[in-house]
């Protein structure tokens, strides 16, 4: 057992990211989708369903408001359905209620959800599977897509997690989500998202979309409405911005990180992979892949997540706390749905703190316990401030990027060997 003088000191840093935000999201969806003259497209008594179902999207409840009311506005008639694949079990009731968990409620929007697993078969694909489509959203006379444009967790590409990705696992419902991750083992993400959403927007009735782009804290720095036609060109540019927005490690490679919360309001695998460098591989990073983190550990489930603990199988340790917060065929219906089954794998579990770091201090080489490149953040999604390390000091004297905001001094256990919840203020 490490002995409680010899575990790494912490000091913490905040790190300057590009911050920039637009504080009147839904006067600036409103703005967005004036200059696309829908009107033109979009006639008086026609029915418009409007995409929903992303996680984690700030002020998401807001802008879907707005997309509702522009469209009232122009004498349509406006209705909402999840776009999600295996949300909430595969249920439809399910996944009403995810919405209504974003904010997103009828009342507060103004118009009908219409949630359904129902599908309809609009063609086969050039690949030999059927393209699903949701049902309630196929008979509508225009459909209205809504997502966050930022880098899949899987997959790698000009063209990732978005607005065209919606059109597949999102609108395909737990079908076609079914389908389409089978199809991507046999050829490619980039070809079956081709393939799908061609056929999409040439059967079904999507008009535009509204694509979001967060920055580093999760707040809205790019907002844009786009026609059907221009989504692909315009998504890949997107992408590059959110790249380059999004929230960052601040070393390139670390012993061991401690992540307080995990969860799919957070990122689908429960902790964005691009963030801590497992993309490609589950518990290690690609040689060309960076950050290089060596033990992960999770500390708690997000509520949020009800139950749905995919991406624990991403790591290697976690508290017993967080095992006790998942809900094993939630989780496992996912891992099988999106075919990346390993996700749903159990990690090693220990009661407190202190006993996860006994064992973890133990399995990274010759290094001395308090020599350990430690890192503990709140999650993958808030990494504005971090603590780190006392091994990483020197390092963080000469970043113009990282302002030190305290001394190195022990970590902060209690009696019990437990950290506190809530360290971050998130």
């Amino acid at each position: 057992m490490v002995d409680s003088t010899s575990l790494p000191h912490v000091f913490r840093v905040r790190q300057r990211f590009d911050t920039r935000e637009i504080e009147d999201v839904p006067g600036e969806v409103t703005a967005q989708l004036s200059g696309l003259s829908l009107g033109d497209r979009i006639r008086p008594g026609q029915s418009v369903a409007i995409a929903a179902g992303s996680r984690g999207i700030w002020r998401i409840h807001e802008i879907i408001r707005a997309m509702v009311e522009h469209v009232k506005g122009l004498g349509a008639e406006p209705f909402i359905v999840p776009a999600m694949g295996s949300h909430a079990a595969g249920r439809a009731e399910g996944q009403k209620k995810v919405l209504e968990s974003y904010g997103i409620t009828e009342s507060f929007c103004g118009c009908p959800i219409r949630s359904s697993m129902k599908t309809v078969v609009i063609c086969e694909a050039a690949e030999g599977f059927a393209v699903h489509f949701d049902r309630h959203a196929h008979g509508a006379d225009h459909v209205l897509l809504c997502n966050r444009v930022k880098p899949h967790t899987q997959f790698a590409g000009e063209i990732e997690s978005g607005l065209m990705k919606m059109m597949l696992p999102g609108l395909g419902k737990h079908d076609g989500a079914r389908v389409y991750h089978r199809a991507i083992q046999d050829f490619s993400f980039a070809r079956i998202l081709r393939s799908v959403t061609s056929e999409i927007l040439s059967r079904c009735p999507v008009t535009a979309g509204v694509a979001i782009v967060e920055n580093s804290a999760g707040r809205t720095a790019i907002l844009e409405a786009i026609p059907a036609e221009r989504i692909e060109a315009r998504e890949k540019k997107l992408l590059v911005e959110a790249r380059r927005l999004m929230p960052r490690l601040p070393f390139e490679s670390a012993d061991v990180l401690l992540i307080d919360r995990a969860g799919k309001n957070i990122s689908g695998t429960g902790i964005d992979v691009n963030v801590v460098g497992r993309k490609h591989h589950d518990h290690e990073s690609a040689e060309d892949e960076y950050p290089k983190v060596r033990l992960i550990a999770l500390r708690s489930l997000t509520p949020e997540s009800r139950g749905n603990g995919e991406g624990m199988g991403l790591i290697e340790f976690c508290l017993t706390r967080f095992l006790e917060q998942v809900d094993v065929e939630t989780t496992r219906i996912n891992g099988l749905t999106s075919g990346h089954f390993t996700g749903a794998m159990t990690p090693l579990d220990y009661p407190t703190d202190r006993a996860l770091l006994d064992v973890m201090l133990h399995q990274i080489g010759l290094t001395d316990p308090p020599d350990a490149r430690l890192l503990w953040i709140d999650s993958t999604q808030f990494l504005t401030e971090v603590e780190c390390g006392a091994v990483y000091l020197a390092e963080a004297r000469q970043r113009d990027d990282l302002e030190i905001l305290t001394r190195p001094r022990p970590l902060p256990l209690d009696e019990a060997g437990k950290l506190p919840d809530g360290w971050f203020g998130v």
